[in-house]
């Protein structure tokens, strides 16, 4: 018998008669597939195609929660719709286990980590503190959690983000699960790590013969992990098949297009700007930032000089911790430097020698002329303000007419690809994507010159990702904007950027023209991140996995 068996399951949030009269939403529809013991499947998509309902059924997560699911589940025989409550507690943990998204939302702040692993394990055994105590430290040192034992006694916030999905997923492998269902389990994380917790999989994989459903919207992360695939778009199974059929030869055209919006490190760039670069908008020198003082002062940024020109985009690579997003945030003024200069549109230099007109920024405040786009859209926008209220903030700001702004913030709307009609609506109506084109809107209603992007396409699926860059690429040429284009995601980094630098602990290692630092990197340090990229052809997966052991062991 299959570990896993998936036979026409449908799933469909509403409540009631609405639901019976078809108001209810269908999410999954028709979906089938089988996962044997020891395989690895990946569940494939864009945001919204059902992937992490599916991957919620195995688990009998739905539930409670009102949703109607149909057709038929089995477990390592063990039919989740007709199982018991107690029946499902004993299979959730014990015999299958999930990892989550977001493993910072999935541990408990009140808790050390340890007491939560051990919990997992005496709840499903039976087992005493002490054995339980034991067995957490044995499977955070399994993951590869450094000094196992001290940390098991650390919170959730005092680990950083791969070390607290490592920590869920040695959560995940207490009890020895025969399923383990991973959701999006790298998607917040920078490459290296994502390369970590690959690695891990599939060593543990290798070491327990545990099957693995893993959900990711990455296609290069499937390439590196899963011995099939299985294509989802609108609830529905597009392809199926071996991952080296359905990523070399697809035989669907979503499949394709799907394929050709992945970013990859190797594919051709597109053309360079035309033209002479531009004027300096962006000069800084000897950058520094420090948090706290004394001996517990921390560098997060330390001597950091670099140029932005009119119409460049410059690319800011690096690790999580690296410095990228302190160093954006001093650029538009939104943090004080502890040292070092910033010019913005060119200033007097030290030297009595001059850049046309600018000035010298030396407190922390919002320069004109500057603004961001910030990693997480949710955040950034008010809930409880229309997104046009939102981007007509800046011209407010300067005293402009309602009916000016009115108008100006709908031809706003409609340049970023939304409906001009939607000004009035709020933040949750809109999908990620579309939020991040709001807070695009809001960047230019400032008529700026610069514009500093952190993370802006990280949170979102590859066709989502391929159309913001495409949009902030048309907004570029159109208004001679300069872009700081700041990511851990090499392959969407080049596809951007004209020029490129690689941060490591607050600090350029390594900075130049795009195809040079990623074509001839000089620096050590630059070659392992190229090299912690997923690829989509299984095999380059596997010689990049070697060259990790390689760099690793030099």
């Amino acid at each position: 018998m299959s570990l896993v068996q998936v036979t026409d399951l449908t799933v469909e949030f509403g409540s009631g008669s609405r639901a019976d009269e078809g108001a209810g939403v269908r999410a999954v529809e028709g979906v089938s597939f089988t996962l044997e013991a020891g395989a690895a499947l990946a569940l494939v998509g864009e945001s919204g195609s059902g992937k992490s309902t599916v991957a919620s059924a195995l688990l009998g997560l739905h539930r409670g929660t009102g949703a109607r699911v149909g057709g038929s589940v089995l477990v390592d025989g063990v039919d989740v719709q007709a199982a018991s409550d107690a029946e499902l507690r004993r299979l959730r943990g014990g015999k299958a286990a999930m990892v989550f998204q977001d493993p910072l939302s999935s541990l408990d702040p009140y808790y050390a980590v340890g007491d939560q692993i051990a919990e997992v394990y005496r709840v499903h055994t039976g087992a005493s503190r002490r054995a339980a105590r034991a067995r957490a430290v044995e499977v955070l040192d399994r993951v590869g959690i450094p000094d196992a034992a001290r940390r098991s006694r650390s919170r959730p916030h005092e680990f950083s983000g791969g070390m607290r999905q490592r920590t869920l997923i040695a959560m995940a492998l207490a009890c020895e699960p025969a399923l383990l269902v991973a959701d999006e389990p790298t998607t917040a994380l920078d490459v290296t790590v994502q390369a970590q917790i690959l690695d891990l999989l599939h060593t543990l994989r290798a070491e327990t013969g545990m099957g693995l459903l893993l959900v990711t919207h990455d296609v290069g992360v499937a390439a590196e992990s899963v011995d099939d695939i299985l294509v989802m778009r609108g609830g529905r199974v597009v392809e199926r098949g071996p991952v080296r059929e359905v990523l070399g030869t697809p035989r669907e055209t979503y499949t394709q297009e799907l394929l050709k919006a992945v970013p990859r490190v190797d594919s051709p760039l597109p053309p360079p700007n035309d033209g002479e670069a531009g004027e300096i908008v962006l000069e800084a020198v000897g950058l520094r930032r420090e948090f706290g003082r004394g001996k517990r002062a921390v560098t997060a940024v330390d001597d950091v000089s670099l140029t932005v020109r009119r119409g460049e985009t410059l690319g800011v690579v690096g690790e999580s911790g690296s410095g990228k997003t302190t160093l954006g945030r001093m650029l538009v003024g939104l943090l004080e430097p502890t040292a070092g200069q910033l010019r913005h549109g060119g200033a007097e230099k030290p030297d009595g020698g001059s850049v046309a007109g600018g000035r010298v920024i030396t407190g922390g405040r919002v320069v004109p002329g500057v603004q961001m786009v910030f990693q997480d859209p949710v955040s950034s926008l008010n809930p409880r303000r229309s997104v046009g209220e939102s981007v007509a903030d800046p011209l407010r700001a300067r005293g402009e007419s309602d009916s000016f702004v009115r108008r100006r913030v709908r031809e706003l709307l409609e340049r970023v690809g939304l409906d001009p009609a939607h000004y009035d609506r709020y933040p949750h109506e809109f999908s990620g994507g579309q939020r991040q084109r709001i807070g695009i809107a809001r960047a230019l209603a400032a008529e700026p010159r610069l514009i500093v992007c952190d993370e802006p396409v990280s949170a979102l699926d590859v066709t989502t990702q391929a159309q913001v860059t495409a949009l902030l690429a048309e907004l570029q040429r159109e208004l001679g904007l300069a872009l700081v284009f700041v990511a851990h995601d090499l392959a969407v980094v080049r596809q951007v950027s004209d020029r490129v630098a690689v941060m490591r602990q607050g600090r350029i290692v390594e900075c130049g023209p795009v195809d040079e630092v990623y074509g001839s990197p000089r620096h050590a340090y630059t070659r392992r991140l190229l090299a912690a990229v997923p690829a989509l052809d299984p095999e380059a997966a596997a010689r990049r996995r070697e060259a990790r052991r390689e760099l690793a062991a030099a």
